[in-house]
């Protein structure tokens, strides 16, 4: 609702990962250039973890991208709460195997018979697994075993584990150590500074049409959305909606840090000794007993938000409207 005022022809600060308005850091090259090389080189197993909300399924979505230049076949899998047994079935379906009916035994045989065949025409197979840090321990075992179809000099299943931090301290626990032995590359996402928070903010207001980012949101501004932030970009596309949500309904052009304040208290986001609280739920449901998602919560505090600015707005137009009268009689 607020694109035209803005002059925007996109939304900027969707909270959808859309590979068009990656923002590339120094760390998220060297992630990038990590992960390409291990699927190409045909490494084996690769690993990426970071903390929730600092782009992991972005960054495999672009490296997807990328690979579809080349000659690869991959299944990817973001259900991690599966039996072995249902693990196996959904990457045998994700890369068009038949399932229905297949024993354990018959599923890994069809894997199998799948990798080689397009290893022999000149193909890779990629499992891309994320929210890793969610399998259960005999579910990455059985993941490791697949890593067992190798040739002298190759792995011809190439493995990617995407999670939060829990997943490198399941993958250090003494049941996994055979798979963590295999893991070839390591590589981790982390917070964005104060100025990749500014060069983040400005670069999706010019995706998304805009000439001069700087003006709608300052420096000062800037400064307390990395601060409320903590340079999550989740958060920072959830603080730059809302805000522009919040500007447009008292219809200002500039987004002022106090916009930002009355955001940060609606969503719950706290700073404590540099460590960022996460949003607290207030015991609101979804008007069917149960606990309202992040999402839906912010969305509420939003509109609710937007609401009372266009209520204030219209007080304070009111008030002058009144004043006016007095100073004529």
């Amino acid at each position: 609702m607020y694109k035209q005022f803005y002059s925007l022809k996109r939304s900027p600060f969707e909270i959808t990962p859309d590979p068009s308005f990656l923002f590339v850091t120094k760390r998220h090259n060297e992630a990038l250039a990590a992960l390409y090389y291990g699927v190409l080189r045909r490494r084996g197993f690769v690993v990426l973890t970071g903390e929730v909300g600092t782009g992991k399924t972005l960054l495999v979505r672009c490296l997807l991208k990328l690979l579809s230049r080349n000659n690869i076949h991959y299944a990817y899998t973001f259900s991690s709460r599966l039996t072995p047994m249902e693990f196996l079935q959904f990457i045998a379906g994700d890369l068009g195997l038949p399932t229905a009916g297949k024993t354990k035994s018959e599923l890994l045989l069809e894997l199998s018979t799948f990798v080689v065949s397009s290893h022999e025409k000149g193909a890779t197979t990629l499992l891309v697994v994320d929210e890793a840090h969610h399998l259960a321990t005999d579910v990455l075992e059985e993941i490791r075993l697949l890593t067992n179809l190798e040739t002298a000099e190759e792995k011809l299943l190439q493995i990617l584990l995407v999670g939060q931090p829990e997943l490198d301290d399941k993958l250090d626990s003494r049941d996994l150590r055979q798979l963590k032995q295999r893991i070839v590359l390591r590589t981790q996402l982390t917070p964005l500074n104060l100025e990749e928070t500014r060069g983040y903010i400005y670069r999706r207001m010019q995706l998304a049409g805009s000439s001069d980012p700087d003006l709608v949101f300052p420096a000062d501004t800037v400064s307390a959305i990395h601060q409320y932030s903590q340079g999550i970009p989740r958060l920072i596309n959830t603080l730059c909606e809302g805000a522009l949500i919040g500007a447009y309904a008292g219809q200002t052009r500039i987004v002022v840090p106090e916009i930002i304040d009355e955001i940060a208290r609606e969503l719950r986001l706290q700073v404590a000794q540099g460590v960022l609280a996460e949003p607290i739920g207030n015991g609101n449901g979804n008007g069917h007993g149960e606990p309202l998602s992040g999402l839906e919560q912010a969305m509420r505090s939003l509109l609710e938000l937007s609401a009372r600015m266009r209520a204030q707005s219209s007080s304070n137009e009111s008030r002058t409207l009144r004043e006016t009268g007095t100073s004529k009689t």
